[in-house]
């Protein structure tokens, strides 16, 4: 067994003890090679082929530099976004989970002499939000990335949109109450004097009776009172009946006001519509160059969808299995008489039957098939909120 050999015991020993971290002191950047003490750095340092890098980079010793610089800030951030997010660390956490790789670039090969100088340089570039505390220096990544930011912007648009849609519907519901208010009339006391036509007659009042005995009452005791005191029970009367009709108009116009309030709010669940529309279990088209002739233009069927925005989707075709986001893929709209399947707006989720396709507006008529608005005939849904189910 030759002494190079993959197998040989010696080749063994060497992989057990070279595994895990070493000593950084012992460790040549330029060469790439960690020594596992001083005699063997020492006898690396010595070798032809150490001399040659030395060559090379003092021909252009910023070049290297900036390579290994570079490597290093790129691996770093990728570390911290991929583990940590937009999460504030510890900026120590970071460098000891990111030196446990063996083959990670060195410190010492790049600008930067100590980690917090590293920390204190992303803060300036802007890549990190960085603050010092008592038990050190803490950072927190700043995705910049597009499609992250334009998720943000759409969050930020529909909560944008909920709010007026609030404040709409409470400029409505204070229109109604000022509308309520202006027809309702005043009521106006009439004052009569109490005449006798003589000082021997007596008044009598019943203060207990409601206004119906008051009227029975008025009949008997009107040679008493007098016409100007019949006067005065009969507009009593009449009051009374026209608050009654009021307060019944008052409440007609109630019921109208929530009736329109729930028909506000049934025609915004209608209209609301989301940035994403993927559903499994539905047939979809690849409209994307990137992957080749191949898949360009053919049909699939979505299996998973992942976040949203990403589907695992598998070739009518050939069978295979790609993941793709859903920029690259488009709706299928089958002949009238199939099933479909509504992707957005207030009927998303529900199952329907293709009645009729309008291609100068570029929609369609379906009727629900399932759920609680089963047999509802929807017209004027666009090509993209439905697709054909598998």
């Amino acid at each position: 067994m030759g002494k190079s050999d993959f197998l040989s015991p010696k080749a063994i020993a060497n992989r057990i003890k070279s595994k895990g971290l070493q000593k950084l002191r012992w460790y040549c950047q330029m060469c790439q090679k960690q020594c596992r003490d001083e005699n063997g750095f020492k006898c690396h340092c010595m070798s032809e082929s150490h001399q040659r890098q030395l060559l090379l980079a003092s021909e252009n010793p910023q070049q290297f530099l900036n390579y290994f610089s570079e490597e290093f800030r790129n691996d770093f951030l990728e570390l911290l976004r991929r583990r940590f997010g937009t999460k504030r660390v510890h900026n120590n956490i970071v460098y000891n989970e990111y030196i446990s790789h063996r083959e990670h670039i060195h410190m010492n090969a790049t600008q930067w002499e100590t980690l917090t100088d590293f920390t204190k340089w992303l803060g300036r570039e802007g890549l990190c939000k960085v603050d010092e505390t008592p038990k050190g220096w803490y950072i927190q990544y700043i995705d910049r990335d597009p499609e992250t930011i334009r998720r943000q912007q759409e969050l930020e648009r529909k909560k944008k949109q909920d709010l007026d849609d609030e404040e709409k519907t409470a400029k409505f519901i204070e229109k109604q109450v000022r509308r309520g208010l202006e027809g309702k009339e005043l009521e106006v006391p009439v004052y009569t004097e109490l005449n006798r036509e003589s000082e021997e007659e007596k008044v009598a009042f019943n203060l207990n009776k409601g206004a119906s005995t008051s009227i029975a009452a008025s009949s008997k005791t009107s040679s008493v009172l007098g016409p100007n005191a019949l006067k005065t029970v009969e507009g009593a009367v009449k009051r009374k009946e026209s608050s009654h009709s009021s307060g019944q108009s008052k409440e007609k116009k109630k019921k109208s006001a929530l009736d329109e309030i729930m028909e506000l709010e049934e025609e915004k669940k209608r209209t609301a519509r989301t940035d994403y529309w993927l559903q499994p279990e539905i047939i979809v088209k690849i409209v994307t160059k990137k992957l080749g002739e191949k898949y360009h233009k053919k049909k699939a069927v979505v299996k998973e969808v992942i976040d949203k925005y990403t589907a695992v989707v598998k070739m009518i075709d050939s069978g295979d299995k790609l993941k793709l986001d859903q920029t690259h893929l488009e709706t299928v709209i089958p002949a009238p008489g199939k099933k479909v399947l509504v992707l957005n707006g207030g009927y998303r989720g529900n199952e329907g039957i293709l009645e009729s396709i309008n291609e100068k507006s570029f929609s369609a008529t379906i009727t629900i098939d399932s759920g609680p608005l089963k047999g509802r005939r929807v017209e004027g849904i666009l090509y993209e909120d439905i697709s054909k189910l598998a």
